[in-house]
């Protein structure tokens, strides 16, 4: 059981006693044991996080989001309404996977997964980067980069705020030294 600073509804279950202090769990929410949820999360309804699944600190993990063992969140990650992430990419019912036969899928500080996105196991998803709607990721998110489709591919980039940058790598809340370090360490690999 969490400890006493983790509010847990009623109606929720949370098995784990790896849960941070001011964290919410919200109604039929299911945390099982051996998972690890950070400091100051929300936790939606109808979440399930598996044992072995990691979430870090200030994470808002909307209504639906299923997160399964080797799946590794960041701090301060938004996960939109019905995010499902996977993590084997052969699964066969009578096979039954665990541990180190599972593939491992690592979402960076601060990125942004929007509703009903799907993540095939085996990528990273980059600092900050934000991931549409509806998309399907099948490989790498490079940190800031905004990805939609499926399968997800860059059509942009996107500033630690949220906003679109431009061609001038501005972002319409002026933030241009934030920009520029992007421009040095990402923008000429791709």
């Amino acid at each position: 059981m969490p400890d006493a600073a983790v509010f847990v509804h009623p109606h929720a279950l949370c098995e784990s006693d790896q849960v941070g202090a001011g964290t919410r769990i919200w109604a039929f929410a299911h945390v099982l044991a051996g998972a690890l949820v950070g400091a100051d999360c929300n936790i939606c309804d109808h979440v399930f996080v598996e044992g072995g699944a990691r979430v870090g600190d200030r994470v808002t993990v909307k209504n639906g989001v299923l997160l399964w063992e080797g799946v590794s969140v960041g701090d301060e990650v938004f996960l939109g309404p019905g995010v499902v992430f996977t993590n084997d990419l052969r699964p066969r019912a009578h096979i039954k996977r665990t541990g180190d036969e599972l593939v491992r899928t690592v979402v960076r500080d601060g990125a942004t997964l929007g509703a009903n996105a799907t993540v095939v196991c085996g990528v990273t998803i980059g600092a900050h980067a934000f991931v549409a709607a509806g998309s399907v990721v099948t490989g790498d998110v490079p940190a800031h980069a905004f990805v939609a489709g499926n399968p997800a591919t860059q059509r942009g980039w996107v500033c630690t705020c949220g906003e679109r940058i431009g061609p001038d790598l501005r972002c319409r809340a002026g933030h241009w030294t934030e920009i520029t370090k992007i421009r040095d360490t990402t923008l000429n690999r791709t």
